[in-house]
């Protein structure tokens, strides 16, 4: 059983064979420019992806839904989710980003206050500083609590979901408070809303996430076809992204602050902290030049993988160099450290730029 408000590590070959998740790779011959994130096997799994491909292919209309929950500082794997964001835009995407409020009240005991505040001057503002372009007509955000649409949709799917269908897939029931149990309904309908008569729909939905969060894909794609007949929805699809390794090995967690580089780490910080990082090397150098490397076990070559390094042909020299024990981790973490302090200084400028922006776009409505 998964718990979506966990930070367990998942095992994705054991996902995808006990849920049915198909693997992504047998999607990107058939995706024009496909991301680097797809090109690179980033982004593992996926359900009924076809339908997205499709509407690419032909130009039609589709739906992109990932939400945020606020809840804690944004680190840079959840720079992730906003890289796929800004490739599905280019890509004629309508998309639609809830801010999880009612969530982060129900799971965190955050306040609503609070997270409008989180949402405002750490998401959204670095979703703009990272490329998302929000004056876009067709990028739509939103607190759940605020959103009638979606807070109705929830009430009217709940009458099709009882007590056992919510423990078998969750795990909880006397254990928690009513108003987490409620929650997933809430998610749902941000998933599904979009294919409402009213936002033109029903269209081809997309939702991409970490392999945790299935457990609500699953509740959406059951909960999408029992109510067909009253609402056409057509069932949605996802696609699911490795987790960034943290610094010292185990899941990057915002919760966690030795395991992450936050987006609002200044870049001397950045810099630093990936010098910290657990590294793939051997016991000793002359071991490592005998032997090479292991880039497969280095958060430092994962991060460069994820983020730092655009360039396949660099990347693949890079690997060679460390599996031919070219390269020694102290070399390879300077390098890193520089890229980050690039990266970083250039983020940070941006976020500076970007924060007034964010207020009036989440205070427009």
């Amino acid at each position: 059983m998964i718990d979506p408000w966990s930070s367990s590590i998942i095992d994705y070959e054991k996902l995808k064979k006990q849920f049915g998740i198909k693997p992504f790779a047998d999607c990107v011959e058939g995706i024009k420019n496909p991301s680097t994130l797809m090109s690179r096997g980033i982004i593992f799994g996926h359900r009924d992806y076809d339908q997205i491909v499709n509407a690419i292919r032909e130009g039609n209309n589709y739906s992109v839904v990932t939400g945020m929950m606020p809840s804690g500082k944004m680190h840079i794997g959840h720079k992730m989710i906003v890289d796929q964001l800004i490739w599905y835009q280019k890509n004629g995407a309508e998309i639609y980003i809830p801010i999880a409020d009612m969530e982060a009240y129900s799971a965190r005991g955050v306040d609503f206050e609070t997270s409008r505040k989180l949402a405002i001057y750490e998401y959204i503002t670095n979703y703009i500083a990272l490329g998302l372009n929000f004056d876009n007509k067709n990028l739509h955000i939103y607190l759940q609590s605020e959103n009638k649409m979606v807070i109705d949709l929830a009430y009217k799917l709940a009458r099709k979901v009882n007590l056992s269908e919510m423990k078998a897939i969750y795990g909880f029931l006397t254990s928690t408070n009513l108003a987490h149990l409620y929650v997933p309904l809430i998610q749902v309908a941000d998933i599904l809303h979009p294919q409402l008569e009213e936002c033109d729909g029903p269209k081809p939905t997309l939702v991409p996430v970490g392999p945790d969060q299935d457990p609500h894909i699953r509740l959406t794609r059951d909960i999408a076809e029992r109510f067909k007949s009253q609402f056409n929805f057509i069932t949605p699809s996802s696609t699911y992204h490795r987790f960034i390794t943290g610094l010292t090995g185990g899941k990057m967690s915002s919760s966690k602050p030795k395991t992450a580089i936050f987006l609002s780490d200044s870049p001397g910080v950045a810099a630093k902290k990936i010098k910290t990082a657990k590294t793939g090397g051997r016991e000793s150098l002359g071991e490592q030049r005998e032997r090479g490397g292991i880039p497969e076990d280095c958060v430092v070559y994962e991060t460069l993988l994820y983020h730092l390094i655009p360039s396949d042909d660099k990347l693949k020299e890079l690997y060679h160099e460390c599996k031919d024990g070219i390269i020694m981790c102290g070399e390879c973490k300077e390098r890193a450290s520089e890229m980050m302090k690039d990266f970083f200084k250039v983020l940070s400028k941006k976020r500076e730029k970007t924060k007034r922006t964010a207020e009036i776009i989440l205070n427009k409505d």
